[in-house]
């Protein structure tokens, strides 16, 4: 399926139908309430995406990161090519970890990788909400590669969206009262 439009946003111009659900669980992991902040959801599903190899998702999350934690996007590139080693806070790599987890299999989300989490000091909450992302973003990167949509290779194109964006759902009602 090919559309103008890359990734995700060509996928749900076809199908709005599906957009919709899609967006907004998307609006609820990533800037609904929690302890998380947006920024670190924002890592968790750029980190599945990069792992995924799913360039339209990684690009476009890693940019939403990039604003949003400090060390901008050399912190994303850090914890994308060296998560032991990256400056982040041990209750997020112990998530990351998590998360990575999740990518490979379900299944492989031990006892072990969660007593880590909580002895770093994540909540309950922080190790389901990032399961949930995790999985859900392993859905999307699917979705946008099994469908072999198109991926802009230029980062500036993904940043200037994410500073323009008012959340996903927004993005994308704007996006088809265009189309109409």
């Amino acid at each position: 399926m090919r559309s103008d439009e890359p990734g995700i946003r060509g996928l749900f111009r076809y199908r709005p139908d599906t957009a919709e659900p899609l967006n907004l669980l998307s609006e609820v992991l990533l800037r609904g309430d929690g302890t998380l902040s947006r920024g670190e959801r924002e890592l968790i599903a750029a980190y599945v995406s990069s792992l995924n190899r799913c360039r339209f998702c990684y690009h476009t999350h890693a940019a939403f990161a990039a604003i949003r934690v400090p060390g901008g996007m050399t912190l994303v590139d850090q914890v994308r090519d060296d998560l032991p080693n990256a400056p982040v806070p041990a209750k997020l790599k112990a998530l990351l970890v998590i998360a990575a987890a999740v990518q490979r299999s379900g299944q492989e989300v031990t006892a072990e990788l969660v007593e880590t989490a909580r002895l770093e000091g994540a909540t309950d909450d922080e190790i389901h909400d990032t399961v949930l992302i995790a999985a859900a973003f392993c859905m999307y990167n699917r979705y946008v590669d099994g469908l072999a949509t198109l991926a802009c290779d230029d980062p500036e194109h993904y940043a200037e969206r994410a500073r323009l964006t008012g959340g996903y759902v927004a993005t994308w009602k704007e996006a088809l009262d265009e189309a109409c």
